[in-house]
């Protein structure tokens, strides 16, 4: 499997869901594979995609859905 980069520019946009209000975790555990994260990116044609995150034991990625493809958001 190809790793596909968000090419930049991009500007990110504070915008959380009501869990992250209320200090809240998505899953009780807090790891998952399409973790909503309180940030979305904003790409240079005006468009707004929520920053999702892949997260298990200790690491996790950050990436968007555009077009179909998942790309990693660095």
């Amino acid at each position: 499997m190809k790793l596909e980069y968000l090419a930049e520019p991009y500007e990110f946009i504070d915008r959380p869901l009501w869990f992250h209000v209320r200090g809240l975790s998505q899953t009780q555990s807090g790891y998952g594979t399409k973790l909503a994260s309180s940030r979305c990116v904003k790409l240079p044609d005006g468009r707004i995609r929520r920053v999702y995150v892949t997260c298990y034991s200790n690491s996790g990625t950050a990436w968007i859905n555009l077009d179909g493809k998942r790309l990693i958001v660095r």
